[in-house]
């Protein structure tokens, strides 16, 4: 699960470390709470002359498929189970066409139940952003002109995975299974760089190289416990990822 998450980097900051351009001007202030429905940059590659050019765009986080009747549906679309994504009708066109990634600084979980949950930071220890194995869609507003540039809806959604099973090796990966049983699904820029091509077209094979690697990927996190005003969306500072206490 992957409900809510920080990207906290500039604009421009993200253009050179993923050595990606931008199609039009963009502006999105940083984030240490980034929720459903947010509007949150993304990477994806399109077709130029029959090159592939990478390119940031901003996107709202939740995916409309693109028969959706209405924007709403996009709030319970926020993760695709990457085991499940090629035979659902909401996911599979994406994953055979429309790849991204989704930057992050890191991301929130939370542990216990009710008012006594505890939530937790999970973020790489080198400081570096994460990039999570994402799905985009276009939805066309009927209500709107033709001519209208509001009429097009561009959304995304970020896969998860499988946590380790119980009773795998410590480390990282132990914690992270006690935390929770699904992870967002963590690329390295090698990974990305397949996941990205937009000549790929072996959907399955893609999937299957993102899910191998994460694990991986995710052995150079590290988790903090973090104060409860993260649960309330409309708190929203840098004080959100400070450590409080111990781990669990």
């Amino acid at each position: 699960m992957c409900g809510r998450y920080v990207m906290a980097r500039a604009v421009g900051d993200l253009l050179a470390e993923f050595d990606a351009g931008l199609e039009e001007e963009v502006a999105i202030p940083p984030s240490w709470n980034v929720a459903p429905t947010a509007d949150v940059p993304i990477l994806l590659e399109r077709l130029v002359d029959g090159q592939p050019v990478r390119q940031l765009h901003i996107a709202r986080w939740g995916l409309v498929p693109s028969w959706a009747k209405d924007p709403g549906i996009g709030s319970k679309m926020i993760n695709a189970r990457s085991e499940s994504v090629l035979e659902k009708p909401a996911f599979r066109k994406a994953t055979r066409a429309r790849r991204c990634a989704v930057p992050a600084d890191g991301y929130y979980e939370w542990k216990g139940e009710g008012r006594g949950k505890q939530p937790y930071y999970v973020h790489p220890r080198d400081g570096h952003p994460i990039v999570f194995a994402g799905l985009y869609e276009w939805w066309k507003d009927p209500s709107k002109a033709e001519d209208d540039p509001a009429r097009w809806l561009l959304s995304t959604s970020i896969m998860t995975t499988d946590s380790p099973p119980e009773g795998y090796a410590g480390g990282m990966l132990a914690e992270l299974t006690a935390l929770h049983d699904r992870v967002p699904l963590p690329m390295d820029r090698e990974t990305m760089q397949s996941w990205l091509d937009p000549q790929a077209d072996d959907a399955a094979e893609l999937v299957d190289l993102v899910r191998a690697g994460a694990h991986d990927v995710a052995e150079g996190w590290t988790i903090d416990a973090v104060g409860t005003a993260v649960g309330n969306v409309r708190n929203d500072s840098p004080e959100l990822i400070q450590p409080v206490g111990s781990l669990f």
